[in-house]
This record gives C-alpha cells, sequence and structure tokens, in this order.
C-alpha cells in the first residue's frame, strides 16, 4: 500500500487488543516471529523516496500510516525514532498518522525541538475497550500534540467517549473489527452507538470493516474477506463526516501550501463502496484489480 511506512518491524502485546496481533500472524504465515523488532532498512527513508524525475513518491496532502506492523513508541525503538522525527519535520507537506498503545511513553519519546507539536502529525490511540479509552484518552488530552483521534481496532468491547468527544479535542474516531485466528466477534450495537455520538459532537467517525465476525440482529456472520468487511462497512452508513480537521502543510521553505498544490487522490470503481475511503489515499493503481 502507497499509505503506509513501517521503519521498524516486530513489536511485544501490552493489552486486550493486542492478544490476536494481526502482525504477528502474517509473520507466522511467513515462518517469522512477530516479537522480532528490527529497523527496516530499506523502508526507513520511504518518505524521502523520489522518483527518476526527482520528485518525492509520496506527494504533498498525502496521509502516512506510521508503524503498522509495530508501535511508533516500542521502547526497542528508542535508538530509531530521533532520525524518524526529523523525517517527519522535513516532509512539513505530508500528513503522518501515528497511532499507539503507549501512549505513557510519549513525553519521554518526543524531540527537544518539538514545543507544541507539528502541524502534520495526527496523534492518535488505540481504545478497543472501555477499560483503554479510560486509561489512554486522558494521556492524549495532556501531550502536546496539534491533532488528536482515537482508533477502536480492534473493537473488542462496548465503549462510551462521550464525555471525552464533548471537550472537543478528538478530530476523528476510526472503528473496526479484528480478524485472523482467534478474532472476536464485533457487535453492530457498540458501532452504532459510537457512530452516533460522534454525529452529536460532529467529530467524523470511520467504521472501516466489520472484522471476521460480525454481530447483528441477533445473527453472527462470518466474514472472511477484509474487502467484503470494507463494503458491509460503508452500506451500513454508520461513517460521518464531521467538523473538517484542518492540517497547515507546508513547502520545505515553510511556505504554506495551496488546495491546488495538494494532491488529489484517485478513486477506482472498487473504492466506491469501501468504509476505509474517509481515511485512505484512494487507489495507488497497482494493477491488482481491472479497474
Amino acid at each position: 500500500m502507497h499509505d503506509i511506512w513501517n521503519p521498524w518491524h516486530g513489536c511485544r502485546k501490552v493489552s486486550e487488543g493486542c492478544k490476536n496481533c494481526y502482525m504477528y500472524y502474517l509473520d507466522s504465515v511467513r515462518g517469522q516471529q512477530g516479537n522480532l523488532i528490527y529497523k527496516v532498512k530499506d523502508n526507513f527513508n520511504y518518505p524521502l523516496h523520489k522518483d527518476r524525475k526527482g520528485n518525492y513518491k509520496i506527494k504533498s496532502g498525502e496521509q502516512i500510516r506510521i508503524c503498522m506492523t509495530s508501535d511508533f513508541f516500542l521502547e526497542e525503538a528508542d535508538k530509531w525514532r530521533d532520525e524518524a522525527w526529523e523525517i517527519i519535520r522535513q516532509r512539513s507537506d505530508v500528513i503522518f498518522f501515528i497511532l499507539t498503545k503507549r501512549p505513557q511513553r510519549v513525553k519521554e519519546c518526543l524531540p527537544s525541538w518539538w514545543n507544541d507539536g507539528l502541524e502534520n502529525v495526527f496523534f492518535n490511540v488505540t481504545c478497543e475497550n472501555q477499560k483503554r479509552a479510560d486509561e489512554r484518552i486522558p494521556i492524549l488530552f495532556s501531550l502536546p500534540f496539534k491533532h488528536k483521534g482515537i482508533m477502536v481496532a480492534p473493537f473488542v468491547g462496548e465503549i462510551d467517549i462521550e464525555k471525552y468527544l464533548k471537550q472537543g479535542i478528538i478530530e476523528q474516531v476510526i472503528a473496526g473489527g479484528e480478524n485472523y485466528d482467534g478474532a472476536r466477534v464485533l457487535d453492530y450495537e457498540w458501532v452504532k452507538k459510537l457512530s452516533n455520538q460522534c454525529r452529536k459532537y460532529n467529530t467524523t467517525f470511520a467504521f472501516i470493516e466489520t472484522g471476521n465476525y460480525f454481530l447483528k440482529d441477533k445473527k453472527i456472520y462470518k466474514i472472511r474477506s477484509k474487502q467484503t468487511q470494507a463494503k458491509i462497512a460503508y452500506k451500513l452508513g454508520l461513517s460521518y463526516i464531521g467538523k473538517k480537521i484542518n492540517f497547515k502543510l507546508t513547502d520545505e521553505l515553510g511556505i504554506p501550501l495551496r488546495n491546488e498544490d495538494l494532491y488529489k487522490p484517485y478513486w477506482s470503481d472498487n473504492c466506491k463502496e469501501c468504509g476505509n475511503r474517509l481515511i485512505c489515499n484512494g487507489c495507488s493503481k497497482c494493477g491488482k484489480c481491472a479497474n
């Protein structure tokens, strides 16, 4: 995918959402161990990669998700993180989506020049159930980031976040079910409740996928295809576009970028009914489908 940057790989499980970690599962299929943590040398400078014409492969305005096979604030990554921060600062024209289950470590892992944060960093915590929401969201609120959100994935327990949404700090909520071996059931009513709370406070809500097992109207549906999961999530109509998130992106000289300077996503036919559409850069034109 063209919207993921994994500067290091491997992780350690820390909470309920980690129990059936997809990265561990996929590594085991490849004969690897998910708890082996290493720097991905070929991909470490991915945001700085250029094409043959000397242009950045990642375009201005794209949103890049960081460490989807690890955690950006993992202890073992302390020796690599400063270099990653510098890359993020250099690409001030790109939005970097950071997600963590370790918000308690964040303050000590920020660079000396951080101050109140960067405009191009969207900081998120995972809240897979009520326990983790109540543990991590207060820490999220205390940290110096200009843009903050939460990700309820894997969604393994009903949560109520109204008291947090009403403060107007959370700009986006993403929700999705669990996949692969041991996947737990996602209840439609949990998702609907979360969607309604986000609508009440005009906060964007993206229901991206049902997971392998989805409970609705007292029936559990087994859905193996992630494409089908995303399509069902879209058709349920629970996603919602709330107040606009204003990322003040600049070029390398610090000059603000205009809308016409920013990347315009391309949507294939397969994208039209996809739950990921709200948080995706669009089709990468990889040629794997007919569109």
